[in-house]
Order: structure tokens, then sequence, then C-alpha cells
């Protein structure tokens, strides 16, 4: 079943929009994977925070991990982070699903995947990622947190993030 979401989810990305754009406020409190309490505040001390809404029965999203994980490495010293959001690792009411919570952390050990990785809270369910249909979908947040850039839709290889990356750093 959660291969044929997989298939569902890629063969839908061309026809989905997200409920966020560019200039909207990025709010959130909850926790990170390791029960750390974690905020939108993480966003003010970087540059450009890259958001990546991923889900653990995802094959794209797990392939690109290891690319985001050395675009984290490679571009801290420019005042970037890449954080994850594992979409599917809570119920409607935020509970933390414990059999996708032990996959999750499974798939970041296995895809050296070291950055933070944020726990969907109830409220960020209904707000921010409310309209998330395909993953990975990722979003580019400024020290404000506001949105910036467009919202991209499916996988990337490093190379390619980079790009974005930059363009979004010499604006």
């Amino acid at each position: 079943m959660k291969k044929l979401l997989a298939i569902f989810a890629l063969m839908t990305v061309a026809v989905l929009t997200f409920a966020q754009k560019a200039g909207d406020k990025v709010s959130f409190s909850t926790k990170s994977l390791e029960g750390k309490e974690i905020s939108d505040d993480m966003f003010a001390k970087n540059k450009v925070t890259m958001l990546n809404i991923w889900g653990t029965f995802c094959p794209p999203c797990i392939k690109e991990m290891p690319d985001l994980a050395k675009l984290n490495e490679t571009n801290k010293e420019k005042g970037v982070e890449v954080a994850g959001i594992v979409i599917d690792l809570t119920d409607r009411n935020g509970n933390i699903i414990p059999q996708t919570k032990k996959d999750a952390d499974t798939i970041i050990a296995k895809t050296g995947a070291n950055y933070t990785h944020i726990v969907p809270s109830k409220d960020m369910m209904n707000g921010l990622l409310r309209n998330v249909q395909a993953v990975p979908t990722t979003i580019f947040v400024n020290s404000e947190g506001k949105i910036i850039g467009q919202i991209y839709m499916g996988a990337r290889s490093q190379k390619d993030w980079q790009k974005i990356i930059d363009g979004l750093l010499n604006k």
C-alpha cells in the first residue's frame, strides 16, 4: 500500500497546489525527531533554511537525503541550513506513530541525513502542511521566517539544489 501511495503521489505532482506562497510566514512550535523543542525561531540564525517535506514511504525522498546532508554541511558557512519535516510521522491528533518513527530513524541513519528533522504538530498539519499531497516538497525560508522563491515538488540532485540555493543567496 505504501508503494502505491508513493507512485500516486509522484503521478499527481503536476496538478497539485501548495497552500503557502512566497512572502507567507512559517510559524510553528513542536519537537525535533530527537525530542528537542523546536520552533520557527530556528530561521533567525540562518540566511536561508531549506525545509524538505518527506515521507518514510517515498523512494525519491529517501534517494535525495544523502545529497541534502551534503548540502547542509557545505552551506553552513554561507548561513544555510537544511531541515526535514517527516509528514507521515504523526496521526491526525499530532501523536507520533511508533512504527513510522522507527522507520524514519532507520532511513535517517542509512542515508546519513544528520540534519534536523521536525515532527509535524497538529497546527503544522492544519496550516503549513495542509495541502501537501506529494512528497518531497521543498520550501525555502529567510531569516524572518518568510517563504522565499518558489515551492519545489519532486527530488533534485545536490548540484541542482545548490544552484537554487546560490540563486536565493544572491538576491
